[in-house]
């Protein structure tokens, strides 16, 4: 589990997160959705040990990441950002292979290349593995970096917008891999979206924030209608009945 106790980040007079007490459940899907600016980056980010909060407490699988080791907390969760740009000219295989320097320190064995293998086969990159990462299609890197954060072979699988700059078929591509990976591997995969109906979709719990808080925690049968998406976007959303489940409207 993944516990958010009266967590602070401050940046301005005008500009701050939480307090947030929040709890995300072991296994599944969790999904961060909200407004631009709403602060599901930053609660991420916190969680992932990549920006310090001002104040409170963060544990995820019982370990206080502010005081855990690192290298500790590299073998607990692992975690994708929005920006991924390696100047070094790198292959899939060498990519996917930094997901192992937890374990191996940058001397790969003969079991961190079984990891590596497991994860380049599940993201379907077998014949890509040998390609550049500048010769592939946006859709194929994305998978790619995905691959290096499965490598890691964490619990916990933090994702910031993994779906962004991605069309329609990468899109829904993505989002069942990560299915498979919590339903298949027993991952725990905590992820920001903007596309509210991949969300409810795809994920067990939906989390919404707004203006840096907690806004609703709950099943997408609870978030997923009018009334709380409205509200929580501030525009006007209507949920119909749709062939494969409740398709929220906002155009």
């Amino acid at each position: 589990m993944i516990s958010l106790t009266d967590v602070t980040k401050t940046y301005s007079s005008e500009v701050s997160i939480g307090p947030i007490d929040l709890k995300i459940p072991q296994g599944g899907v969790t999904a961060l959705v909200g407004p631009n600016g709403a602060g599901k980056s930053t609660v991420l980010t916190m969680i992932g040990r990549l920006l310090r909060p001002d104040r409170g407490a963060i544990e995820v699988g019982g370990y206080d990441v502010a005081t855990t080791a690192s290298r500790t907390i590299a073998q607990v969760l692992s975690i994708l950002r929005q920006e991924n740009n390696f100047v070094t000219r790198l292959t899939v295989r060498q990519l996917v292979g930094f997901g192992r320097f937890p374990y191996s320190q940058g001397r790969l064995t003969v079991d961190d290349e079984r990891h590596i293998d497991a994860a380049i086969e599940f993201l379907d990159l077998v014949p890509l593995q040998d390609r550049y990462l500048d010769q592939l299609s946006g859709g194929q890197r994305q998978r790619a970096y995905v691959a290096m954060v499965l490598a890691q072979d964490t619990e916990y699988l933090l994702l910031d917008e993994p779906l962004n700059n991605l069309d329609m078929q990468h899109s829904v591509q993505m989002m069942r891999q990560l299915r498979r990976a919590a339903d298949e591997l027993g991952r725990t995969v905590v992820v920001v979206l903007h596309d509210i109906n991949f969300a409810g979709h795809y994920a067990d719990t939906i989390c919404a924030i707004e203006d840096g808080a907690i806004s609703v925690v709950g099943p997408p049968s609870e978030i997923i209608t009018s009334e709380v998406l409205t509200r929580v976007f501030r525009t006007e959303v209507t949920v119909v009945d749709g062939p494969r489940g409740p398709l929220a409207i906002y155009f």
